[in-house]
């Protein structure tokens, strides 16, 4: 598997880490951009535009726009089993694993990941990788307007991902973190997971702030 779970996305600080993961010229990258978590979001459809600004920046210009909420298992993957990159954008969390559970959909992204496409998490999308998605819950981020109860996400990593950190959060998760079982790491907006080979490695700009043994591979 390779993976980048980010806080904010392909932003600048990350990019390079980004490029080098890529097989082929960006240009010819197929992207799923996966919108679903946005549309949990009152004003979600006014910052997409951001994210689309990324992939210029970088060079992607093959993205299909998908709501998850549009398609069943097959339909997924059908749609998936030409992309070179499965983009996982942010929004409304409980929402985004909703339509991942309603559908069937783990499965097949779990398969497409594990067959070589390179997964991009921001924010909801890091956080659905993770064995669950109780962090959402933490500071009330995300709004469980969906009345999701089972809160087991892909499980991709071992790990928790908080998303967005500023030090003036440190208190929240001092108080938050010993109440998980699993290891945490926080990301500011600069900042991502890179999980590739098997190893895990924080890069992009900014302390590290680990909690609960997380620990990246020497």
């Amino acid at each position: 598997m390779k993976l980048l779970l980010t806080s904010a996305g392909l932003v600048p600080k990350i990019n390079e880490v980004f490029l080098s993961l890529l097989t082929k010229p960006p240009a010819e990258n197929k992207v799923a951009f996966i919108t679903t978590a946005a549309y949990g979001e009152d004003s979600a459809p006014k910052w997409l535009a951001y994210y689309y600004q990324q992939f210029q920046d970088n060079g992607l210009r093959l993205v299909e726009e998908m709501d998850l909420k549009d398609y069943s298992a097959s339909e997924l993957q059908t749609a998936l089993q030409d992309k070179d990159i499965i983009f996982v954008n942010g929004g409304n969390t409980f929402y985004l694993l909703h339509w991942v559970k309603k559908n069937g959909l783990e499965k097949v992204l779990r398969q497409r990941v594990e067959n070589g496409a390179l997964y991009i998490g921001v924010s909801a999308g890091s956080y659905i990788a993770c064995p669950t998605i109780e962090v959402a819950g933490w500071r009330n981020q995300d709004s469980n307007k969906v009345h999701l109860k089972d809160l087991n996400a892909l499980n991709f990593v071992p790990f928790l991902i908080f998303a967005h950190y500023e030090s003036k959060l440190k208190k929240l998760l001092d108080d938050y973190a010993p109440k998980t079982t699993y290891p945490l790491v926080a990301l500011n907006d600069h900042q991502a997971v890179l999980i590739e080979n098997n190893k895990v490695k924080l890069v992009g700009e900014g302390p590290k702030v680990f909690y609960n043994q997380f620990k990246e591979s020497n």
